[in-house]
């Protein structure tokens, strides 16, 4: 029998969460999202801005489900609109992932190379999960069997990541470079293999480096996941440059120091790249067969920078050391010939083959 006075209060309570649903909630996130711009972090205006539409369905889902389990009808036809309202829950829990999601994905491509290069794809890898999960939710609570589609799904699974592996292997691969950081973009790495040079970018499936000649080398983020990496911009960029010199068995070194660590203070002081307020310092280490070996070790603020910042200390050095009279010496040999007559001629020999005569 038709009662008009529980239709209207079924009503009533429906138009009541529907007001708090579309005025009270937003002119209460309004006031919320002003005082979430003033917090450092941008996270807390992520999640309002994820919440703030599928909360105002959730309140009107409830409404609708008061209002249908009021309403004097055939049990059948309240199956049907719980049935609405669950599908409404669930869409309410879709937005809100993808619009919390998304929003993680947009807020940190600018900040992380391997989200910024990937985010088209782990936004779609996510929205077909979550779809297709909520199908099955939704399939479940009409009361569809969903068993056989879940051994469909297991199947149809299988087969593509054995189809996909070597792809699979990349991004699982690239999530790793991104969280363990190993490289960045902007880097400059050698690889095990010989390859160094600039990184320019980590892709889901590969990463790019820029060599020096200009050229583009593209590895694969499997591989580059299993070789051995140099980084050197780790931990910082600035790095020591060592530089190997020999001076003759004659030379006074202490002298020999002296005039190398000007030489060094005053490159790394005037040449772009090199670290002014650096102290070089010298380290004798090895008498040789021709001369007495140190190394200088001088610093630079990027690993580039160690080209020219060695290229102008060598022809600095030279001239000074031919200035203060340190000789650089070379290898010579002596080769004794026998005459004709028994007596023997000798003949000095640089290493670079030339006669130095008798």
């Amino acid at each position: 029998m038709f009662k008009f006075d529980e239709w209207i209060t079924s009503v009533a309570i429906l138009l009541g969460w529907i007001g708090l649903a579309v005025i009270v909630v937003p002119v209460l996130f309004r006031w919320i999202r002003r005082k979430a711009t003033a917090t450092r972090t941008d996270i807390d205006d992520m999640i309002l801005r994820a919440v703030s539409v599928p909360l105002s369905l959730v309140l009107v889902g409830i409404g609708l489900r008061i209002f249908t389990d009021s309403l004097p009808v055939a049990d059948q036809l309240h199956t049907y609109f719980r049935a609405g309202v669950v599908v409404l829950f669930v869409y309410s829990g879709i937005l809100f992932l993808d619009r919390l999601v998304i929003g993680f994905l947009k807020g940190y491509s600018g900040r992380v190379a391997f989200v910024e290069s990937s985010g088209g794809i782990l936004r779609t890898i996510f929205r077909l999960a979550i779809f297709a999960i909520a199908l099955l939710i939704v399939l479940d609570t009409l009361g569809i069997s969903i068993t056989p589609l879940l051994a469909s799904l297991g199947v149809g699974s299988l087969a593509i990541a054995l189809a996909l592996q070597g792809t699979l292997s990349n991004l699982f691969a690239g999530i790793y470079l991104m969280v363990d950081k190993p490289v960045q973009v902007g880097d400059y790495v050698k690889l095990e293999s010989g390859e160094e040079g600039y990184v320019t970018k980590i892709g889901w499936r590969s990463t790019r480096i820029r060599m020096l000649p200009n050229n583009m080398v593209v590895i694969p983020n499997s591989k580059l996941a299993e070789t051995q990496i140099t980084n050197f911009y780790l931990p910082v960029q600035e790095m020591s440059v060592l530089v190997q010199v020999g001076v003759s068995y004659d030379s006074d070194l202490e002298k020999v120091e002296k005039v190398t660590i000007e030489v060094g203070k005053e490159v790394l002081a005037k040449i772009t790249g090199g670290v002014a307020d650096f102290s070089p310092f010298i380290r004798y280490h090895t008498f040789s067969d021709f001369s007495i070996n140190f190394t200088v070790i001088l610093r630079v603020r990027e690993y580039v920078d160690k080209y020219l910042i060695t290229h102008e200390f060598i022809k600095q050095l030279h001239r000074r050391y031919k200035d203060e009279g340190i000789v650089i010496p070379f290898p010579i040999r002596t080769v004794y010939f026998d005459r004709a007559d028994g007596s023997q001629q000798r003949r000095e020999y640089e290493d670079s083959g030339v006669d130095k005569g008798a």
